[in-house]
């Protein structure tokens, strides 16, 4: 399940996630499940016939990464994996990040970050100008609402409604090393 919250120019997305890391840091072999939130820009398109159609609408590159992951079999709310990505490359991610703040209390940890957008900027490297002063006060509103949602996708995962791998009809086995939206 894919969520969107679009600004002027950046939004927010978030998806349940289900991955399976190639390269597991050691003791992080199993797979893990949880939910990527991403701050990415989105684009506005022209209207393409009348005003009463629909404007098309990109969502476009990520500018920071958080993944509320933990071990696909622990309990709910273990969150041994999750991390974030203050580095962003074109679209590729840096090293994850552990913080300890973030396994602690994830949810606050992300409220927080939103609170704050100048500091988020900045560990992310990311020019203020990128971020116009709409949309960072557009997001620290949104916070709550926010974080709400990745609370209940959350619970979905943890419900076994969410975060599953993508399985073979055929065969029944799994098929793919990452299911989600993003």
């Amino acid at each position: 399940m894919l969520y969107a919250f679009a600004f002027e120019r950046v939004g927010v997305v978030l998806s349940d996630l289900y991955f399976r890391n190639p390269n597991p840091l050691h003791g992080q072999e199993s797979p893990e499940r949880g939910v990527r939130l991403e701050l990415r820009v989105f684009e506005s398109g022209e209207l393409p016939g009348s005003i009463y159609s629909a404007r098309p609408i990109t969502i476009g590159r990520p500018l920071w990464r958080v993944d509320l992951l933990q071990d696909a079999d622990a309990a709910p709310n273990t969150f041994d994996r999750t991390h974030h990505h203050p580095n962003i490359v074109g679209w590729e991610p840096g090293p994850r990040t552990f913080v300890e703040e973030l396994t602690d209390e994830p949810l606050a940890w992300l409220a927080e970050k939103f609170t704050d957008i100048s500091s988020l900027l900045r560990e992310a490297g990311i020019s203020p100008d990128e971020i116009s002063a709409a949309d960072a006060a557009s997001l620290r509103a949104a916070a709550p609402e926010i974080v709400g949602t990745v609370r209940r996708v959350l619970e979905r995962v943890w419900a076994g409604e969410l975060g599953h791998p993508k399985i073979d009809v055929e065969s029944g086995s799994a098929t793919s090393i990452r299911a989600g939206w993003l």
